[in-house]
């Protein structure tokens, strides 16, 4: 950030008095500029034991697997988020159950919130998505998964399964998780 939004002067990066933590501040207006993490909320479509995925059709990660998921928008709670960003990248609808992966990712500012679901209905590609499928555990396209975070849910989703029960689980994807996922390019 280089200039205010509020008055169009320059800022400058510093901890403010009384915080613990550097902000863009505006010596002109006084204003601090706050800057805090995005969420990403998406389902896990369930569908006669078979899980929806979509094959991105943007960057970041074109041409590989994802959930249906995305960055939560103002005015619109989690769930409702969850449900757009799968209406938008797969046209289906889902009957949600609940909070199921909540990852953080700190090094790049993001809340991964994925819901469990079970899919309404048909589905399509939406235009955020080149072709969307149903895959049972042994056909996941580990290989072609867009992000760590989907490759976590997913793999507690398949070790849930066999037990019975889904519950929430809550993690951290660090720089180096990133880096094993992705090698160091």
């Amino acid at each position: 950030m280089n200039f205010c939004s509020h008055c169009g002067e320059p800022v400058r990066f510093a901890i403010p008095e009384g915080d613990d933590r550097p902000r863009y501040l505006c010596d002109a207006c006084g204003s601090i500029h706050y800057q805090n993490p995005r969420i990403v909320a998406g389902t896990l479509p369930v569908h006669d034991g078979r899980i929806l995925l979509c094959r991105r059709a943007i960057a970041p990660r074109r041409g590989y697997w994802t959930l249906p998921a995305g960055f939560m928008e103002n005015a619109e709670t989690t769930l409702e988020a969850a449900a757009r960003e799968t209406r938008e990248e797969a046209c289906a609808e889902v009957a949600i159950h609940g909070l199921y992966t909540l990852i953080n990712l700190p090094h790049i500012n993001q809340v991964f919130m994925i819901f469990l679901a079970d899919l309404e209905g048909g589905f399509a590609a939406g235009p955020e998505s080149l072709e969307v499928a149903l895959f049972g555990e042994d056909e996941i396209p580990w290989d072609e998964l867009a992000f760590p975070t989907i490759e976590r849910t997913l793999r507690h989703y398949f070790s849930d399964r066999r037990h019975g029960a889904y519950p929430l689980h809550m993690s951290d994807i660090s720089p180096e998780d990133r880096e094993r996922y992705f090698g160091s390019a």
